[in-house]
């Protein structure tokens, strides 16, 4: 049977997984009257994805077309995610590049396709979401072209094909139509894919190999070994050599051999090579490890994962309110949820800290905050310290990543926008004017820089601002800047927050908390309009008295509560702060109560 393998890269919100529902549907991969026909964006099946509405693991569908099984790959848009790309492209042969008819190529557009270039996949251009109102299409498909230019290394990436499409509505042409509304299905983008793609390079004769390039598990099979096949065959009960990144090998016997039909496993008695596997029974397999013919054991080269550029420590809670709302409290049960982690989440990287506690490396604040937010999920309770920027030393010179900070924000903005990117050592690059009365400022910015700025920028913007940063490349560490965020109000007094002391504490800035909270000495209820903190009480009643001055008894009105997400409140920390994170709560307060 002829096999593709292709996978799809866009930018955050430029519509790939939509499209592949659109495939999915299209050939009937469900029944008419399936619920998932009525379903979009089915491959994010994670509860983080839906409500994010991002992709942040890559997952595999197949589809058949005219006799042609094609194995398609989401991949994750976020640079934070970057493990999870460089990883699944090497199933590829080819890669479908989506990119938005309005905004085009992004920064994380730039990522994905230098990665595929790279690994030298053949690209396919799908211009998509071409009816909305504001799109810009000649504009786009030049911006693609300036992009290809910069990026390609070999003149074959230059040639390419370009197809048009409305992927909510499961619409594609190859010219840009004239009339939206004709009649029009992926058919074009399916016969480019047969057409431009390759077939995966197949010796069915050779000696096995197959490159572990992600990992699965569930309750029935344990774990999943899932990569592409890329020479000789496997079937069930056969021994195989397993070899790690550092040439070691044993040995292990595969038990099950799944192969990828619509959103589901299925199994097979043998598979060759080109395609792509999921394999039962290898228990000790890691991400970049070989398995291979026992008679012939040959490693394949590994994957090479970015380095991550952030930390942050995390350990039990030490809070008087630690053990109340949590289901796995104590620091052993989150070492072993994170160990589990880090077989699966390879950019992920862990070591003991000298309290105790747990340092975690990461990609960047969001990879770090989903594993949070999953554990708070799974019933964990924890605390997380301010996260950090990862230096390295350079031939002897200490070192920080700097990163491509693009933002689009109303051209009324731009003012206050450059004001706060100065103050934090940013040098501005480009600055373009977009048709729909919005400016896109890029520039060139420390990650240190970049860390707490996501909730100004969207305080000054009126929460308008989109922005996105790409890691570029380490460079000696510069001056520091000053203390970027003010002073807090921190609690003086355990007890039950009071619509009097609250008001008193509003006088001083904005509040964190609602009356009748429940707060402890040291518990972060604010933030000042000062410099320095302040300790106060919110748990302070009014004092009666037999005497009624006018208009004393008037009713406080409350300014109501700012309420912090889980990556606003990472943002808000300081060096002396942590993070209290439960099922139910997520509390600030500081290291020394």
């Amino acid at each position: 049977m002829n096999i593709r393998n292709v996978a799809i890269i866009a930018h955050v919100d430029h519509g790939k997984t939509t499209l592949l529902d659109g495939f999915l549907k299209q050939t009937k991969v469900f029944r008419d009257n399936e619920a998932l026909m009525n379903q979009s964006l089915i491959l994010d099946s994670d509860d983080q994805e839906k409500e994010r509405g991002i992709t942040i693991m890559a997952k595999n569908a197949a589809i058949t077309y005219k006799e042609t099984k094609i194995n398609i790959i989401d991949t994750p848009g976020h640079a934070d995610f970057g493990g999870e790309v460089e990883r699944t492209l090497n199933m590829a042969d080819g890669a479908i590049l989506v990119v938005d008819a309005q905004e085009g190529p992004m920064p994380q557009t730039k990522f994905v396709l230098g990665k595929a270039l790279e690994l030298g996949l053949k690209i396919i251009v799908v211009i998509n979401k071409i009816d909305k109102p504001d799109s810009r299409v000649d504009y786009v498909i030049n911006k693609v072209h300036d992009l290809f230019l910069d990026m390609a290394t070999d003149m074959d990436h230059l040639d390419f094909p370009v197809y048009y499409a409305i992927s909510k509505e499961g619409k594609s042409w190859a010219k840009m139509p004239e009339n939206l509304t004709e009649e029009a299905d992926l058919t074009p983008i399916f016969d480019g894919i047969i057409e431009y793609i390759p077939a995966p390079k197949s010796e069915p004769d050779q000696p096995l190999q197959m490159l572990v390039t992600t990992l699965d598990r569930d309750n029935f099979q344990g774990k999943y070994a899932i990569g592409r096949i890329s020479r000789g065959f496997v079937e069930p009960n056969m021994t195989v050599a397993l070899i790690n990144r550092d040439g070691e090998q044993q040995t292990a016997k595969i038990e099950k051999v799944y192969v990828s039909q619509g959103l589901k496993r299925v199994e097979v008695t043998k598979a060759e090579a080109g395609e792509i596997v999921s394999l039962t029974g290898v228990k000790e397999a890691n991400i970049g490890d070989t398995i291979a013919d026992i008679n012939k054991p040959e490693a394949l080269a590994t994957i090479e994962i970015e380095e991550p550029t952030l930390k942050m420590s995390v350990s039990a809670n030490t809070s008087p309110f630690a053990g109340k709302e949590g289901r796995f409290v104590t620091g052993r049960q989150i070492l072993d949820r994170i160990k589990k982690e880090l077989e699966t989440n390879v950019s992920l990287k862990m070591k003991m800290g000298k309290d105790g506690d747990y340092i975690l490396s990461g990609r960047g604040e969001l990879h770090l905050s989903v594993f949070i937010e999953n554990l708070r999920r799974e019933g964990f309770e924890l605390q997380v310290g301010k996260p950090q920027v990862i230096t390295k030393e350079i031939e002897g010179i200490k070192c920080e990543p700097v990163e491509e900070l693009t933002i689009d924000v109303g051209t009324e903005f731009v003012g206050p926008v450059n004001g706060e990117i100065g103050r934090r050592k940013g040098s501005l690059f480009s600055q373009t004017d977009n048709s729909d009365g919005t400016t896109r400022l890029i520039f060139e910015i420390t990650t240190r820089g970049i860390l707490g700025l996501r909730n100004l920028l969207l305080t000054l913007s009126r929460g308008t601002a989109i922005i996105n940063s790409m890691f570029l490349r380490f460079e000696p560490v510069g001056a520091s800047f000053p203390r970027l965020r003010n002073g807090a109000l921190v609690a003086s007094n355990n007890g039950k927050a009071v619509t009097y002391g609250l008001n008193i504490a509003q006088g001083r800035g904005i509040i964190f908390i609602s009356p009748q909270v429940i707060v402890y000495q040291g518990m972060i209820v604010g933030l000042n309009s000062r410099e320095q903190d302040i300790h106060i009480n919110v748990c302070k009643e009014k004092k009666l008295t037999n005497t009624r001055a006018s208009g004393s008894d008037d009713a406080i009105l409350l300014t109501p509560p700012t309420i912090f997400s889980l990556e606003q409140s990472l943002d808000f920390l300081e060096d002396d702060e942590l993070l209290e994170v439960t099922p139910k709560s997520l509390r600030l307060r500081k290291k020394v109560l």
